[in-house]
């Protein structure tokens, strides 16, 4: 699917060429910017290693809650939102097309929108496009609170289907009853073949966001962290070792409290244009040519992440039917690579001339694999110039703490992204 949603100017001034902190010259290009870069105190360490030259430096906070709060939807393997903002703020325009062809939750258009830049994106899960769309026309939470009041919460006709029964493993009964009336109800209103009322699409996306987690915040019984969605049977297992039984929950309530705290910071300023694409991001025609000045992504990890699997109850509820999404899963570092090298040759036709690519992927197998070198691989003969590699250092992942995993052993801890600039 695609779907064009805000036009609007501009409302932001070009953003400094030098980041806080870095030396009084003017840097004569984007390596410079990085070798001088002194924002958190700390000089950056440059290296080469395969013959591929790092930059090492903490560039962006890795503390928790820092970015705009509309960006505080969770997705499994996101990155922060200072990931894209660091690279938007110092390789674009206001004005300027920034695009992410696995755009996931959303964070780069939403931040790109944020910034007055032109938002792309794509990602193969029309799942993306619901809990991106919203969030770049956000309603007010009074037009939130009065298209609440007008659902039917218990004219539920079907609630007998198998499928639910099984929901009973996370839902109490009343609360399932209500989370299936607001399912019904947007599945008339809002059907995914076309773009719905903006509230209705609002109410979706919280919805969808809160449907499981391990807080009182959520619909659900005690359960994994929202980005990820277990088996019924996975999660009658932890109800039975936990000893618990699904309570009510007040879901209009708790969409409305998580709408004033995703709204708590105010609504994103006009902005250009943006344009949402459901596809493979080494076939997304409904992009055109030339029509980004940065990329920044985060690719699907090497046989790591099951994002069908976590996503499923959230396609429930979106009326998503996954079997109908080729969600590939690549299990060797050749299959993953073609996919890179794939999506590489697509973005040298839609980034402009002097454009960068932002190209993250993080650490898998405890750093073992470096992904980053796979990638540098598979740019070679595209109409791109290496750069560098830049590896942003982190003292805290919140995932890992969560998981019980000590910092800095296991799981995500630095960020590497290839950087590529276009002959």
């Amino acid at each position: 699917m695609t779907d064009s949603l805000i036009e609007g100017l501009p409302l932001f001034e070009p953003a400094s060429s030098a980041p806080s902190g870095a030396s009084q010259k003017a840097p004569s290009s984007f390596a410079d910017l990085i070798l001088n870069f002194r924002a958190f105190g700390v000089a950056t360490q440059e290296r080469v290693e395969g013959g591929i030259p790092y930059f090492v430096n903490e560039f962006w906070t890795a503390g928790q809650r820092q970015a705009h709060s509309i960006q505080e939807v969770s997705y499994r393997a996101c990155f922060k939102p200072q990931l894209p903002e660091f690279f938007i703020e110092r390789l674009t325009l206001p004005g300027d097309g920034v695009y992410d062809p696995f755009m996931g939750r959303g964070t780069t258009p939403v931040q790109t929108a944020l910034m007055g830049r032109r938002p792309f994106g794509n990602d193969i899960n029309p799942l993306s496009v619901l809990l991106t769309r919203p969030r770049l026309r956000p309603p007010s939470l009074v037009e939130v609170a009065r298209r609440l009041d007008e659902i039917a919460w218990d004219a539920v006709s079907d609630e007998c289907k198998p499928e639910r029964n099984e929901l009973l493993a996370f839902f109490s009964p009343r609360t399932l009853r209500h989370i299936s009336a607001l399912r019904d109800w947007l599945i008339a209103r809002a059907p995914l073949e076309k773009a719905p009322d903006p509230i209705d699409d609002w109410i979706r996306m919280v919805a969808i966001n809160r449907l499981t987690g391990h807080s009182p915040g959520f619909f659900s019984v005690y359960t994994l962290p929202p980005n990820q969605a277990v088996s019924a049977e996975a999660q009658r297992r932890i109800n039975e070792r936990r000893g618990q039984t699904p309570p009510d929950r007040d879901v209009k309530r708790l969409i409305l409290r998580k709408s004033a705290s995703l709204l708590r910071d105010g609504p994103i300023s006009r902005h250009p244009q943006a344009l949402l694409n459901s596809g493979p991001a080494h076939a997304t025609a409904a992009i055109a040519s030339g029509s980004a000045k940065l990329v920044v992504t985060s690719p699907p990890f090497l046989d790591v992440v099951q994002y069908e699997q976590d996503n499923w109850l959230r396609c429930w509820f979106a009326n998503i039917e996954l079997s109908a999404v080729a969600m590939p899963l690549h299990r060797t570092e050749a299959s993953w690579q073609r996919m890179v090298r794939e999506t590489l040759s697509e973005l040298a036709r839609i980034v402009v001339p002097r454009g960068h690519v932002a190209f993250e992927v993080g650490e898998v197998r405890n750093g073992k694999l470096l992904l980053e070198r796979l990638v540098w691989e598979a740019a070679e003969g595209l109409p791109f110039e290496r750069l560098f590699v830049m590896v942003n250092q982190q003292e805290f992942t919140k995932t890992a703490n969560c998981w019980g995993v000590s910092n800095n052993a296991k799981g995500t801890n630095s960020n590497r992204i290839v950087m590529l600039r276009r002959h």
